[in-house]
């Protein structure tokens, strides 16, 4: 008797155990499935506004006309990757929003605007060639921290 109560206690103490476990183990891989998905939404969007206002501003020297875009939705999207990037991708954010800085001081201000002195399409590339290097760095890190892919890309897709 004494034996049987013994084994349906450990059976009973193991099988709660293995609930337990299973339950944090689902847990954490629920939260990483989570956070992976806030991190591409966030990487999304940021890519989604450089290329809005990327093209906006090629189009403005193109056509000779003036431009607005909403900086404001574009500084709020920077924080709101900055609350999901990991360290490694933080840094290349802040190298490509450093970038696009220096671009627009090239193509949006000072001498060189749509409307007072437009870029050629061969200007205008020159000037984003610092964006489009940081670009390329950024989607590697992200790459790297989402899938471990060392290798990355060697050229930039888009903007």
């Amino acid at each position: 008797m004494l034996d049987s109560l013994v084994t349906t206690v450990a059976g009973a103490l193991l099988a709660t155990m293995g609930v337990l476990v299973g339950g944090i183990v689902t847990r954490r891989a629920q939260d990483k499935q989570w956070m992976r998905d806030r991190q591409l939404a966030a990487y999304q969007e940021l890519f989604s506004h450089y290329a809005k206002f990327t093209m906006e501003l090629r189009r403005a020297h193109s056509d000779r006309r003036g431009w607005d875009y909403d900086w404001g939705e574009w500084s709020a999207t920077l924080m709101r990757v900055s609350l999901v990037a990991p360290a490694e991708v933080a840094v290349e954010i802040d190298n490509f929003g450093r970038a696009i800085n220096s671009f627009l001081g090239q193509v949006a201000g000072g001498e060189r605007t749509p409307l007072r002195n437009p870029l050629g399409p061969e200007e205008f590339e020159v000037a984003r060639q610092e964006a489009a290097l940081a670009q390329v760095r950024l989607v590697n890190a992200i790459r790297r921290s989402l899938s471990g892919d060392h290798k990355g890309l060697p050229f930039g897709i888009g903007g």
